[in-house]
């Protein structure tokens, strides 16, 4: 690449805010996102290689003795506190899956960690509280908000749940593309055609291009990052959207392409569509979704791979 040709990852930065999707910090400068994401999963990756390992040998000899819930949120919060340190804008947090049903107890959990980040100097607007988009999730979040505290609702695969985010006020959706397209390809089985499914066609690109609109048309201020991509077509389809978080495998990719990036989403035109407004209250909300077997399935799946991982981590911390 030569000076006078730009990146595909630059293209897209005119077009969309990248954010990196990694626990692996060390990565994060060559590719200069504004904000980053982290999981339980990418945390419990990042900690069983040699270069992270003192960072939980540090918080755990420094919370000996308190209980293992706090010393998980004082390590999700270390990994914070070295990935700010690396961008200028926010990092997301996530809150232990296993609350993802229960109201009471992820409220009390983001006002932990924000604290937490606080105790370090960190102001609240530097953290998005990432929760599971269950309806105690999102219920959860609208609280947190009211609070001044900014959420990102993740595990976010179908309408519904993106417009009960919208009606909670939440900052920022994660619809997973990805994972969409997962659910769909194995449905398919040998009849898929990922030629046919690709970019525009591609049910995860669909998804959160209906939400987009959706959101663009009725002026909803909640931020939509677009998550969980599996090659760098998706992220291309969705070029215009407010956020794309990539791994970076996939920003490496981008950096490394000339490839014109093209807008592929627009607010004007979303506005410009003739659609219905609707709205969901938790009977409506909780029908659509049952109605909704990708979404269900994936959502359900989620969540256990994330309290594995996060059960994981904590038996690594028993261990240290």
């Amino acid at each position: 690449m030569t000076a006078s040709q730009r990146s595909a990852l630059d293209a897209l930065k005119t077009l969309t805010t990248v954010v990196a999707d990694t626990g692996d910090f060390l990565q994060l400068a060559q590719f200069k996102p504004q904000d980053a994401t982290t999981n339980p999963s990418l945390i419990l990756k990042a900690v069983q290689k040699p270069e992270y390992a003192h960072l939980l040998q540090s918080v755990v000899q420094a919370h000996a003795g308190r209980p293992l819930d706090e010393q998980m949120d004082a390590l999700i919060v270390q990994f914070g506190l070295e990935i700010l340190q690396l961008i200028p804008g926010r990092v997301s947090t996530e809150v232990d899956a296993r609350l993802s049903f229960d109201t009471a107890a992820t409220v009390a959990r983001g006002k932990r960690i924000v604290a937490d980040y606080a105790a370090h100097g960190i102001d609240r607007e530097r953290v998005l509280i990432k929760i599971a988009s269950t309806w105690e999730g999102i219920q959860a979040a609208r609280e947190l908000e009211n609070e001044g505290i900014h959420t990102n609702l993740t595990l976010l695969f179908s309408f519904c749940q993106a417009v009960a985010c919208a009606q909670a006020g939440v900052k920022l959706i994660s619809p997973f593309v990805g994972r969409i397209y997962d659910w769909y390809k194995k449905q398919a089985g040998s009849s898929w055609d990922e030629a046919a499914m690709a970019g525009a066609n591609d049910p995860g690109v669909q998804s959160v291009r209906a939400i987009f609109d959706h959101y663009k048309h009725f002026d909803v201020a909640t931020e939509i990052m677009g998550a969980s991509f599996r090659n760098v077509g998706q992220i291309v389809a969705l070029a215009g959207c407010d956020l794309l978080t990539i791994s970076p495998d996939l920003l490496a990719q981008l950096q490394a392409s000339t490839d014109d990036v093209p807008r592929a989403l627009d607010a004007q035109t979303a506005k410009q569509t003739e659609m219905q407004a609707v709205r969901f209250d938790e009977v409506s909300f909780r029908y659509a979704l049952n109605h909704d077997a990708m979404a269900t399935d994936k959502l359900a799946e989620g969540i256990r791979a994330f309290a594995a991982d996060a059960v994981k981590l904590e038996q690594l911390m028993q261990a240290a």
